[in-house]
């Protein structure tokens, strides 16, 4: 059995024999490449966690029953498992912006917010919640980690439960909100493959709910918190000296947008496909531009290389995926899957909350959004003539990310149980209000477009 860290050759020939398969199509290469998705989802199962496993043999058995109940062409069943490809391919080309990002050494000078002057919790709270925001949305899982460790040795002196409900609030929920608009979330290529839906004309309104949000939390948490002091006094940092950095960080954000426009205009590619192809030459130019490029592929490399050799959560998840609602869609089940959302097709807002209840019932028993989210495309996907796509598109976002905070099984609301030495059940609770507010907004918004 293949090592666990060299599955990232593995997974690396199968991204290759992908965008093979795109740009210089041969004969036989779609047999290969299923073959060679197969073996690596093979190989994936047995480092895969628990709940994934659980999630891909449901998927995979569904699928399995599927053909054999109804009766479905057998002859090219095992190309089903290519359909979702495309979100490997992002996934695997992600760790090139996060290790930029390092090398520069951006995460440590913005974190530098945290050591700042305050007087109180309610202060840091906000900027807590802030300089969060601004991580999340360059490294990703990396910034929840950063963030957690500082604020966890600057509140060493206060109560333990305190401790834990500041971090737990103000981390995660930065993390579901910066992720939001970003155009390397998996859950917004998601959205916007199935919807159709232009990313840039997501944008604004996923910022909306994104900031809004944020912002409406930082008055409730200034205010929870306010007459909790903090005499910590460390100038390790200032507004002013992380100024410069969060330009850059934006700026080039800008310009990796304007670089996806303009290729993907350009070149007529997909959204997924030109982020995937974007991510690397984009980074790499950012650091050569930075005096960078030895550091850059100093982290960089040995980072790539231990991300994609423990992706098989993700790889067991997208495979079976692919193959359920393949055979899913050409069965009569999908009729029935659709039923209850089609009854409420003349009053979609209806559906826009049905949407968002079942992303938090089902990270309740702990089905990742991205499960969720590929049967909820197939329900409502009918429902797109008759009512704007950009609001379902919105509500698949804002729903899903919501669940960041409270999805008990979840990655997220693990690591920081975790971190932090809570149970994550608490955690589940203390963040209810806040998924549902978040949730609620981007539903609102959403019914304000239809």
């Amino acid at each position: 059995m293949i090592q666990r860290s060299s599955h990232y050759i593995l997974f690396s020939w199968v991204i290759l024999l992908y965008l093979i398969e795109i740009f210089f199509p041969v004969p036989y290469i779609n047999d290969v490449l299923a073959g060679s998705t197969i073996v690596l989802f093979l190989l994936s199962f047995p480092y895969a966690s628990t709940l994934f496993k659980i999630l891909a043999a449901v998927f995979t058995t569904a699928g399995f029953f599927f053909i054999f109940f109804y009766s479905l062409p057998t002859g090219e069943l095992y190309l089903y498992v290519n359909e979702n490809l495309s979100l490997l391919a992002l996934l695997f080309m992600l760790p090139w912006m996060n290790s930029v990002v390092r090398a520069g050494r951006y995460d440590r000078k913005i974190n530098t917010l945290l050591s700042a002057n305050v007087n109180d919790l309610g202060k840091l709270y906000q900027r807590a919640s802030v300089t969060s925001y601004i991580l999340v949305a360059f490294i990703n899982l990396s910034a929840l980690s950063l963030s957690q460790g500082v604020l966890r040795d600057n509140l060493q002196r206060f109560d333990r439960k305190l401790q834990q409900s500041f971090i737990a609030q103000t981390t995660l929920r930065a993390f579901a909100v910066a992720l939001c608009w970003s155009p390397m979330e998996i859950l917004v290529a998601i959205s916007v493959d199935a919807t159709g839906v232009s990313y840039f004309s997501m944008l604004p309104w996923l910022m909306l709910v994104s900031f809004l949000t944020l912002t409406i939390d930082g008055f409730i948490g200034r205010y929870r918190y306010r007459k909790t002091a903090y005499s910590q006094q460390n100038n390790g940092g200032s507004v002013k000296q992380i100024l410069k950095p969060m330009v850059t960080l934006f700026t080039a954000l800008s310009l990796f947008l304007a670089s996806i426009v303009i290729i993907g205009n350009l070149f007529g590619f997909d959204f997924i496909l030109t982020v995937t192809l974007v991510i690397f030459p984009f980074a790499f130019t950012w650091a050569v531009l930075g005096r960078r490029r030895r550091s850059f592929l100093w982290i960089g490399v040995p980072l790539w290389k231990e991300r994609n050799s423990h992706m098989q959560n993700f790889i067991l998840l997208f495979v079976s995926l692919a193959f359920f609602s393949t055979t899913l869609n050409e069965t009569p089940l999908l009729e029935m899957v659709q039923d209850p959302f089609l009854a409420m097709g003349e009053t979609p807002w209806i559906v826009l909350f049905m949407i968002q209840l079942t992303y938090l019932a089902m990270s309740m028993i702990g089905i990742h959004p991205i499960a969720t989210i590929a049967v909820l495309i197939e329900a409502v996907s009918p429902l797109f003539s008759i009512a704007n796509p950009l609001s379902f598109s919105i509500v698949f976002v804002s729903g899903a990310l919501a669940t960041a905070t409270v999805g008990t099984y979840g990655v997220t609301v693990t690591m920081t149980a975790m971190n932090t030495q809570q149970n994550p059940y608490r955690i589940t609770w203390m963040n209810m209000p806040f998924a549902l507010l978040y949730g609620t907004i981007g539903t609102i918004t959403a019914i304000l477009l239809l």
